[in-house]
């Protein structure tokens, strides 16, 4: 059975910093890339950032480059996302997914982990 489980989020200040994780099992980790994206309140899912099934090649948002950073620890089966310099506009939302074969029945969400950056 797969599963990606989201510890809690947080509330954080502007210009404070999180790190949501993403455990996964059921499946090889170590074989899939990840994504995580975002919906904040009131909008639609946004794209946040990709990393690779080795962890050496990241993509990310333009609203987040710079601030954020993507991980992995494929012996852990974690994933991370590393959260720096917080603004009111990333309270959201954070889901991780993957996708292990081919169409939508293949594609797994973790639960949701909710961050508010907020004063």
């Amino acid at each position: 059975q797969v599963q990606l489980v989201e510890p809690g989020g947080g509330l954080v200040q502007p210009g404070g910093s999180l790190r949501p994780s993403c455990t996964a099992s059921g499946f090889t980790f170590s074989v899939y890339p990840m994504t995580w994206v975002r919906r904040p309140p009131g909008k639609g899912v946004e794209w946040v950032s990709y990393i690779n099934s080795g962890g050496d090649s990241t993509d990310y948002a333009d609203s987040v480059k710079g601030r954020f950073t993507i991980s992995r620890d494929n012996a852990k089966n974690t994933l991370y996302l590393h959260m720096n310099s917080l603004k009111p506009e990333d309270t959201a939302v954070y889901y991780c997914y993957t996708q292990i074969g081919h169409g939508e029945d293949w594609v797994y969400w973790g639960q949701g982990t909710q961050v508010t950056v907020a004063s």
